[in-house]
């Protein structure tokens, strides 16, 4: 009787145990511990491609997200119009985490500046920049500390040129700048100036030309190879959770604006994740991805590059691998619908 006792004992403690990690564990099913610290910085306002990158990042287990910050866009943009982009920015990204349903309340949400730098040599103050200098400065980790961005580069060189010390610190991925010549053709009727360069001129001026921060970028031509037809995104994503519902909406609702005519859009910003979240196991690297090393040029009044042969070496992202990435994106919406 006793052995009988012990061994339903010993049942019912590992079975309390179970239920406790299955209560605790991420919606993707495996305890993997976080491998990086990422704080993302978007325009959560404008294209809906940057909620779509905050949705996967946030079902991403192998990151530690310390911030969301919300950035602004250009004057009077056709996303959005208004003088307060950066709020309405974060008010768009607290309705997707609360959809979600993975999160604490642990994670803050930070308007950033409502309006770019002056120049490239006046940074903006405001709560995102101290944020961002403060995870940067920390010592009470080793995890590495990426910054994401899938807009203006406000933030980050108002960082910069408050703490320059903090280059060294961190990398920096970023979704923007046009093509490089000799590397990819600017598309056929194409804007003169890269979209998200033009939201913050001098402060890529000033992050490129006379910043040493690490640069992982991904140009026009790489985050243009994000196609995903609407099918995919009625099949994957639309259908599968309230969080996917609304994300479906948010492009419909441009898609009315803008009187789309197509059946593939550009999510441009997922490469955030791909590159980060989504690194290989051994040798952590965005191995399935290609970059070519080439020296950081300098980015000049009309937005176009110059070579500069003293600058220091950055990434420069030329292939993605797209299958893979929404591969994994749509799979962790499927598995956050079964929770």
């Amino acid at each position: 009787m006793t052995m009988v006792l012990h061994r339903f004992f010993l049942f019912a403690v590992l079975a309390g145990f179970c239920l406790h990690a299955e209560a605790d564990i991420h919606p993707c099913r495996i305890q993997t511990r976080p491998r990086m610290r990422v704080i993302i910085d978007n325009d959560f306002s404008g294209d809906p491609d940057g909620l779509f990158a905050l949705a996967h990042l946030l079902l991403s287990p192998s990151v530690e997200t310390r911030a969301i910050i919300g950035s602004h866009l250009s004057v009077k943009d056709g996303f959005d119009p208004s003088v307060q982009q950066a709020q309405n920015a974060i008010n768009r990204a607290s309705t997707l985490v609360k959809l979600l349903k993975v999160l604490d309340n642990s994670i803050p949400l930070i308007a950033g500046s409502n309006v770019a730098m002056p120049n490239d040599s006046t940074g903006v103050m405001d709560k995102a920049v101290e944020f961002i200098i403060q995870e940067a400065m920390r010592t009470d980790t080793k995890l590495p500390l990426y910054i994401v961005c899938g807009a203006g580069l406000t933030e980050v060189a108002s960082a910069l040129l408050k703490k320059p010390e903090i280059a060294g610190k961190f990398t920096l991925v970023w979704i923007g700048g046009p093509e490089y010549p000799g590397m990819a053709f600017h598309p056929p009727g194409g804007i003169h100036r890269e979209y998200n360069l033009n939201i913050d001129l001098s402060a890529a001026k000033f992050v490129f030309n006379r910043s040493t921060v690490n640069i992982w970028q991904v140009p026009r031509d790489a985050y243009r190879q994000c196609l995903v037809t609407f099918s995919q995104l009625q099949l994957h994503v639309q259908s599968k959770c309230p969080a996917g519902k609304y994300l479906y909406e948010q492009l419909m609702q441009v898609n009315d604006r803008f009187h789309i005519n197509g059946e593939a859009y550009i999510l441009g910003d997922n490469p955030l994740v791909l590159l980060t979240a989504l690194q290989s196991y051994f040798d952590p690297d965005p191995s399935s991805s290609k970059y070519m090393p080439r020296k950081a040029p300098l980015i000049n009044g009309n937005g176009w590059y110059q070579d500069n042969p003293d600058g220091r070496e950055i990434r420069v992202y030329t292939h993605l691998d797209t299958q893979f990435m929404f591969n994994d994106f749509f799979d962790k919406l499927q598995l956050l619908n079964q929770q």
